[in-house]
């Protein structure tokens, strides 16, 4: 169950929430200029109105700028299909979930993909922790299949990640959410991390390493595997989500995405890339105060 909003935000959560030192909320407080009150010696302020005052004063510290349309994070070829099949006009920078967020809280972009695993599940706990106070909104995409990537007939018979030790293995980004699942994993299993492996840095660039020949393995998607016809050793699956600016999503860009996943031809391209479940395409997880 997710717990309710407090009524009123300490200076620590309204920096968080303004982005800005707490030393500027007391020089706002003590100037008059932003809604509080002081209970106790302390400064408190009503969130409600707060939030009110920052919607109303576009100059007022909080008041996010005009974002550029482009959609940036994490790379998904359903994703990327859809935004220009859907005529939506948005254009793409993908390079790692971590890689999104940042560029995203700069205001770079206006939706971010994302696939971050959590003790719990996926991305909901680092999106309430980074953006608990922004007018944004956690969608799902999709649920995909990742797993391993092989050349035609596996040749290296490899059907667990134990069996990766020793073989060139693609690697991601730093930033990427690939790459940090495949740490955890092996981790969690107590292997090494491969080194040495080619880098690519989306999911096609992994799957054509593998085409190619310059590594034996990639940990990818098979959505990407069945693209490039070639052998895939399923893993698990894992939850693609979209963060997406609030103001920008009833924007008729984004619109024209949204209405486009109801289309037979979005649902027909899903069953057709393989390894994807979009049955809670769209559902919200997360709502920004």
């Amino acid at each position: 169950m997710t717990a309710e909003p407090p009524t009123y935000l300490t200076t620590k959560e309204m920096a968080d929430l303004l982005r800005v030192k707490e030393r500027k909320i007391y020089d706002l407080a003590a100037a008059g200029e932003i809604p509080h009150s002081r209970a106790t010696g302390k400064l408190l302020f009503p969130r409600e109105v707060v939030l009110a005052w920052i919607e109303n004063a576009s100059d007022a510290p909080g008041h996010e700028a005009a974002r550029p349309q482009v959609v940036l994070g994490s790379h998904d070829p359903l994703l990327e299909w859809a935004l220009r099949e859907s005529g939506s006009g948005l254009a793409t920078f993908f390079d790692g979930s971590l890689d999104g967020l940042d560029r995203f809280d700069r205001l770079e972009g206006i939706a971010a993909g994302l696939h971050v695993v959590e003790d719990e599940g996926w991305n909901r706990e680092l999106i309430a922790r980074r953006f608990r106070f922004r007018p944004v909104v956690l969608v799902e995409w999709a649920w995909r299949s990742r797993g391993i990537i092989v050349p035609p007939g596996n040749p290296a018979s490899i059907s667990v990640l134990r069996d990766l030790a020793g073989k060139r293995i693609v690697r991601r980004q730093a930033q990427a959410g690939g790459q940090l699942l495949l740490e955890r994993l092996f981790g969690e299993a107590g292997l090494a991390v491969p080194q040495g492996g080619p880098i690519a840095r989306d999911e096609r660039e992994a799957a054509l390493a593998v085409l190619d020949g310059s590594a034996d393995a990639a940990f990818g998607l098979a959505a990407s595997a069945r693209q490039f016809k070639l052998d895939f050793v399923p893993v698990c699956e894992e939850r693609f989500d979209l963060l997406v600016a609030r103001r920008e999503w009833f924007e008729a860009p984004f619109q024209a995405l949204v209405a486009f996943t109801r289309s037979p031809a979005f649902a027909a391209m899903a069953a057709s890339l393989g390894g994807y479940r979009v049955d809670g395409i769209l559902t919200p997880h997360f709502n920004g105060s």
